[in-house]
């Protein structure tokens, strides 16, 4: 069976520290006759050597352009702006679907380079993704958004492990549980928020599909924290979650974690805020001081458990590769959304 050749390219984010394919499943991949070559990163939680240990051949960063002809290039999030035109098959989260801000910009480069994306968030079996940050991204937004309530996140955050971020959790745990509402708590991002804020000590609420076809906003209201996990194809016929009219209305609720993040997009269910906040400045602030409401939106999250959510990750992805020379199973599916907007 022909084995494409996998280039795990250097990430253009400095906050990014997560990697697609961890060194374990890279000397899988190695031994069942994939060429692997990882470019050298700056930022990358696992240091080049321990790919090179495995078997696998290294690259200068940002190298990815000059592949050799049928290279699958796989990554995290965006791509650089350079090039314009974008050729070879690239596998990473494009968010270009939604109509999300630059989405067509996006497309339009690969359009024009005739490459290919195979979009992660895409990759699905009967209509369910099979591979995702998901669990860790609402594990992380959860974490912020209860630190932010004890005011123990006044400024820029970094990444750390799991243990490290569950002990400030616990230690920060006040007698009276604040409580929290978790919106799509059946998903992957819903079940990780879920069990943050029960390591953190919250008296949780979850609500279903069923819960937010009409939305009691008196009930959502009257959480202290609210961690949007709802991944929304539209936003045509559901509420939205928190809106600018909140901000005036009799409220607890001060801090919501939109693990979603979908700001850009018509798909937003928390149209309160249409931007996105960075490790740099995670919070934005909506209200008066005296009654704020405010709001987590960073869109790499997982990056903040950058060895948990890496391994995670390549768990699920490693699987899947020796169907991508024929573009089978789930990578189907990812095609026909790239077919479906660019031709």
């Amino acid at each position: 069976m022909t084995r494409p050749h996998l280039w795990i390219r250097a990430e253009a984010r400095p906050t990014e520290q997560r990697v697609p394919i961890v060194p374990a499943d890279a000397a899988r991949l190695v031994k069942d006759g994939f060429r692997v070559t990882v470019e050298e990163s700056p930022t990358r939680i696992v240091p080049v050597e321990e790919y090179v240990a495995v078997g696998c051949r290294t690259a200068p960063t940002g190298s990815w352009t000059d592949a050799p002809e049928g290279t699958v290039v796989v990554g995290i999030k965006e791509l650089p702006q350079d090039p314009s035109d974008l050729a070879r098959t690239h596998v990473y989260f494009a968010h270009a679907y939604k109509g999300q801000e630059g989405a067509q910009e996006v497309l339009e480069r690969f359009r024009r380079g005739g490459g290919e994306l195979l979009d992660v968030e895409y990759l699905t079996v009967d209509g369910k993704r099979v591979v995702a940050f998901g669990f860790w991204a609402g594990y992380v937004g959860a974490a912020l958004s209860v630190l932010r309530h004890r005011g123990l996140l006044p400024g820029g955050v970094a990444p750390m492990s799991r243990a490290e971020l569950d002990a400030q959790l616990v230690g920060s745990a006040p007698d009276t549980p604040e409580h929290a509402l978790v919106i799509g708590h059946r998903g992957r991002s819903g079940r990780g928020a879920a069990e943050a804020l029960e390591v953190a000590g919250c008296a949780v609420t979850r609500w279903d599909r069923p819960d937010t076809v009409l939305v009691d906003r008196n009930v959502l209201l009257d959480h202290d924290i609210v961690v949007n996990c709802v991944v929304s194809r539209g936003a045509a016929g559901q509420q939205p979650f928190v809106t600018a009219e909140d901000v005036d209305a009799p409220r607890r609720l001060r801090v919501v974690g939109d693990v979603t993040c979908d700001v850009t997009s018509e798909a937003n269910l928390v149209p309160i805020n249409t931007a996105v906040t960075t490790w740099e400045e995670p919070v934005r602030r909506f209200g008066t001081d005296e009654n704020p409401l405010e709001v987590i939106a960073i869109d790499n999250l997982p990056s903040l458990l950058p060895r948990e959510a890496s391994e995670s990750f390549s768990a699920e992805l490693t699987p899947l590769l020796p169907d991508l020379a024929d573009r089978s199973g789930p990578w189907a599916a990812s095609l026909e959304w790239f077919r479906k907007h660019v031709h």
